[in-house]
């Protein structure tokens, strides 16, 4: 019997984590299983003519809130054109309403509740005998899954318990690695959540259950000898157990290879001894931290019952930030139960403070099964009726607030979160806007009201559209923070740029002024820029000169702020393992009018 296993992940360099297990659970029975996996962005057509080329005597789905509908037009058409196909449904977006699924549309013919790996092997069994005997399949003794009888109507299966021992379960990453190849994987070392908070759907599982450590090794550590770039854990709460989290760490730290790793974590609770630990030995780069704050209103996380101690959130952040070895994905949730436009602004605010390396900032899901759903009416949500079930407003946040907060989230995923302009943001949270949401908010009307979320924009759109608005602003000392930005522009380029955005570029007689300047400071100058500034035609080649307004070099080194007129060189060695290099001269203005 053929056996497809399909998904539509958001991006192909994704990976379907649910979809191996259910092939290694499954293959030493079935052979002939085959895992295809394609994304949201394919056409529909495509996807149905290649399933249908390959003809399946069964085919599943793994469905989230993010490929649902799109699945469900994969489903439609690929039933019209094989009506006597098995399609079985399962993953989160289907288990908790699996009624609702299997009433609305008729093409599905199965929906898998619950964990997958027992129950997708005896689907597949039940169909193997119905294709033998010629008989019906006998779904009704497969435990954990919503089905239609041979009138049609739509049964309910016994509940299927979890499975305890997960080692039971075969590794995922035995073989087939190559198709891991440029994609992220995703890991797992436990299943559950020990919290309850009411907006996610790992509240709605009791318990915590692990993988042995020596499986999650030898799995580990195969995959990074396969070279693969970066391994997301999916664990809700991986720092739950501290035995177990700091042996994984220790574990990674010795073979990690420059894999990069990823993990959720709960600031709030991790032991000080553990916090010690990575500070101290974790490589830097190697992991990366996704911790949920979500809101720091303390009505809100009990109306949710989210448990947190933002003060010891806020140092454990604070700590891990110092050490500069792991980057931290700080989550906020707009939306949340009783928290209107100004405690939104005031969560901001709490949490950009701590100057995490990224700052998410979400809006609430009313995800099916989950307790907020459940309570909509209590706080007047209105949402989504689709996926993703975004909510639209509720009783003190209107729907104008919520479009409000897009424009920051817009303006902060642009600006702050891909690290373009980093000096010159610090400096106009710091010296200029009362505060960050201030900013932030200000900016994205901004945006907004020029059009710009309309059409598109290159690199130096951000540095020209911001000097606008700042422009636009009437901000004091914008000589300075446009000498920042010329120095974020410069800075961030691989390659020295061909393309200015500013006005004041220097003449030639101002250029050659520079270089003999720089010639003479070639004692704290890197070597290599020291090397090409060494010859006029290498250090033309390798250097790009800006004026500013203080000098920008002391600045960093010491806070002291100079004013004068200056210039910034910027040094492009070209090479990968190198980075850029920069030294500021102070300008001869005799020489330069």
């Amino acid at each position: 019997m053929k056996i497809v296993l399909s998904t539509l992940n958001a991006k192909f360099i994704h990976s379907s984590l649910a979809l191996r297990y259910l092939r290694s659970y499954a293959r030493p029975s079935f052979p002939q299983i085959e895992l295809v996996e394609y994304t949201i962005n394919d056409v529909t057509m495509n996807l149905v003519a290649d399933l249908y080329k390959r003809e399946p005597d069964v085919v599943a789905f793994s469905c989230y809130i993010w490929n649902i509908r799109e699945t469900l037009d994969v489903v439609r058409n690929l039933k019209k054109v094989r009506p006597d196909l098995p399609i079985i449904l399962g993953g989160p977006e289907v288990t908790y309403d699996a009624d609702h699924w299997m009433k609305k549309h008729p093409e599905i013919d199965v929906i898998v509740i619950g964990e997958g790996e027992q129950t997708i092997l005896e689907l597949l069994q039940a169909y193997q005998k119905a294709k033998e005997t010629g008989q019906p399949p006998a779904l009704r003794d497969v435990n954990g899954i919503a089905y239609r009888d041979e009138e049609g109507i739509v049964r309910f299966s016994m509940p299927r318990a979890q499975i305890e021992d997960l080692d039971s379960i075969p590794s995922p990453y035995e073989d087939d690695l190559d198709e891991l190849n440029n994609r992220v994987v995703y890991f797992e070392a436990s299943r559950g959540c020990p919290f309850k908070c009411q907006y996610c759907l790992s509240s709605i599982e009791d318990g915590v259950r692990y993988f042995s450590l020596e499986r999650v090794k030898a799995d580990l550590l195969r995959l990074i000898n396969h070279g693969v770039k970066t391994i997301k854990f999916v664990d809700r709460t991986f720092n739950i157990n501290k035995k177990y989290a700091l042996e994984i760490f220790q574990f990674l730290i010795d073979n990690h290879r420059g894999t990069v790793f990823q993990f959720e974590i709960t600031a709030d609770i991790l032991r000080a001894d553990v916090l010690d630990f990575l500070t101290e030995n974790a490589p830097p780069g190697i992991f990366r931290f996704e911790i949920g704050v979500q809101s720091t209103n303390d009505e809100t996380n009990r109306l949710v019952q989210r448990i947190q101690r933002f003060d010891r959130l806020s140092r454990t952040v604070t700590q891990i930030k110092e050490s500069g070895k792991i980057d931290q994905h700080l989550d906020l949730i707009a939306g949340l139960p009783e928290e209107d436009y100004h405690s939104f602004r005031k969560t901001f605010n709490d949490v950009f403070a701590l100057r995490p390396e990224e700052l998410q900032l979400g809006f609430l899901k009313m995800l099916r099964g989950t307790g907020v759903r459940a309570r909509a009416a209590d706080h007047g949500y209105v949402y989504m009726d689709e996926a993703p079930y975004e909510i639209l407003g509720n009783n003190v946040l209107s729907f104008a607030d919520m479009q409000k907060i897009k424009r920051v989230e817009d303006v902060l995923e642009k600006y702050w979160n891909d690290h373009r302009m980093d000096y010159t943001l610090e400096w106009l949270l710091t010296h200029v806007f009362e505060t960050p949401f201030d900013f932030f908010q200000s900016f994205g009307d901004y945006w907004e009201n020029q059009g710009w979320s309309r059409i598109g924009h290159q690199l130096e759109d951000l540095f020209t559209r911001l000097l606008s608005f700042l422009e636009f602003s009437g901000v004091e000392g914008l000589e300075h923070i446009l000498s920042l930005m010329k120095f974020d522009y410069l800075r961030n380029q691989k390659h020295r740029p061909r393309k200015l955005w500013w006005d004041d570029v220097l003449e030639k007689q101002e250029m050659q002024q520079v270089y003999g300047l720089v010639q003479q400071q070639a004692g704290r100058l890197r070597h290599d820029f020291a090397e090409h500034a060494a010859t006029q035609k290498d250090y033309f080649k390798h250097t790009l000169s800006a004026k500013v307004s203080f000098d920008i070099e002391k600045w960093i080194k010491t806070g002291e702020r100079i004013e004068g007129s200056y210039i910034l060189v910027l040094y492009y060695p070209y090479k990968d393992e190198q980075g850029n290099a920069f030294v500021v001269v102070e300008q001869d203005m005799s020489v330069a009018h």
